[in-house]
């Protein structure tokens, strides 16, 4: 038997219905495109969590959800401490834009320092329960660093499929974790393919975006510890960047949830920012085109982390835009590097580039008047600027600031103070 709050799994495309202990993965008439959606008992979590309840939990994790989480109440947890990130009030930033008020969400700050963490850590409780001797995953960085952390902290094997391309920093956790990792002489999809065969072939457990359901359900999370951050009052918007899809997907379904809870009155708009060289998602939605039909596009952006030819999480990262009356925007890498910079200065909010790229589709919708001066509005950022410095250094670099070299002379120094 599966955990007591899931009613069932739905697939996204037929409506299929399937007991949770049924399938592991994906709707069978679809192959690996049958993506699931977990469905709740709703009236079963309400006798287990509250308002209330939660106002008395010391727990500041993910776990603190757990009732409202797709595991069972007995089930271990890793002990690193997912989720629980600030969220921290932009004042400079909203004054420079004209908003009302903005508030960033700072994943960053995660265990292994990028939002997938909370997607990893359900994959390991998930994998445990079903007695996975290998959980396996393939990402461009974040997601593989993720998984090999949560490992590590649980004596989990796992194998990592990762781009050789991938930033060092990022492939430097993965071994500093101790995985056994396959740097792929590809893309993303292309480590992606390759990582979905092997785990089929050997019996691995399967943590991939789009493909495994539960993904979704660790990333909602953070809807969760937004509106409770900010008392239960629902932004206006919400800036998600977005690359496979599962983080905004995974954001709607947690609105989703708390307004059926009766938590929230209202699902804000989600906005979904992509890059211009990984913009498959946008000119979908932009040109109305079938996800489930659209050739995959050539990937190529400075922010790895969102750079997907065929994201794999369409139907969901679709879904949550249309179904809350948002929008995708594409941003360019120059805006995208600005915007790196803009946060940082303005908030003290260190990102990497994909964690910057909802902030370039805020000022982007700020100045292209798609934002009302009294709006309320959420941007997240997904990574931490440490994953990938040489890209940081160029935003710097652009930006016109330099450091100041001299000898240890004082002379030297008033001399340079006099001309800055």
């Amino acid at each position: 038997m599966g955990p007591e709050n899931i009613s069932h799994l739905k697939c996204i495309i037929c409506g299929k219905e399937y007991p949770s202990e049924q399938v592991d993965y994906v709707c069978p008439d679809h192959g690996t495109e049958g993506v699931l959606d977990v469905q709740y008992d709703y009236d079963h979590i309400r006798k287990n969590i509250s308002k209330k309840s939660l106002q008395q939990n010391p727990d500041h994790t993910i776990w603190r959800y757990k009732p409202l989480l797709p595991v069972s109440p007995d089930s271990p947890v890793p002990q690193l401490a997912v989720g629980g990130t600030p969220l921290y009030d932009g004042v400079n930033l909203s004054q420079k834009l004209g908003l009302k008020k903005i508030w960033v969400k700072d994943d960053g700050l995660q265990p292994t320092a990028s939002f997938k963490d909370r997607a990893s850590a359900m994959a390991i409780v998930k994998g445990r329960e079903k007695g996975a001797e290998v959980i396996t995953t393939a990402s461009t960085g974040n997601a593989a660093a993720a998984l090999s952390g949560l490992c590590a902290a649980m004596n989990q094997k796992n194998m990592i499929f990762v781009p050789d391309s991938a930033p060092q920093a990022k492939i430097a956790q993965l071994l500093a974790f101790g995985s056994t990792v396959m740097l792929v002489k590809g893309t993303y999809d292309d480590a992606f393919d390759l990582c979905m065969s092997a785990a089929h072939e050997y019996g691995w457990y399967n943590r991939n975006t789009g493909y495994n359901p539960y993904m979704t359900e660790g990333k909602k999370t953070a809807a969760f510890e937004i509106c409770e951050q900010l008392n239960w009052n629902t932004p206006d918007r919400i800036f998600v960047s977005v690359g496979d899809g599962c983080i905004i997907g995974g954001i709607h379904k947690g609105l989703k949830d708390l307004k059926a809870m009766g938590w929230i009155e209202r699902i804000p708009k989600l906005v979904g920012v992509q890059a211009e060289g990984s913009s498959f998602l946008y000119q979908a939605w932009k040109n109305n085109e079938d996800v489930l039909t659209k050739r995959p596009i050539q990937a190529n952006t400075v922010a790895d982390s969102i750079s997907a030819g065929l994201p794999r999480d369409r139907l969901k990262a679709m879904a949550a835009v249309k179904e809350s009356q948002g929008e995708f925007i594409s941003v360019s890498d120059t805006e995208i590097l600005t915007a790196m910079i803009e946060l940082a200065r303005s908030t003290g909010v260190f990102s990497e580039p994909a964690g910057a790229a909802a902030t370039a589709g805020l000022i982007k919708a700020v100045n292209e008047g798609r934002c009302r001066s009294d709006e309320t509005v959420v941007v997240i950022n997904t990574g931490n600027g440490l994953k990938d410095i040489p890209t940081v250094m160029t935003a710097v670099e652009k930006s016109g600031t330099q450091p100041f070299r001299l000898e240890p002379d004082m002379d030297q120094l008033r001399q340079l103070m006099s001309n800055i």
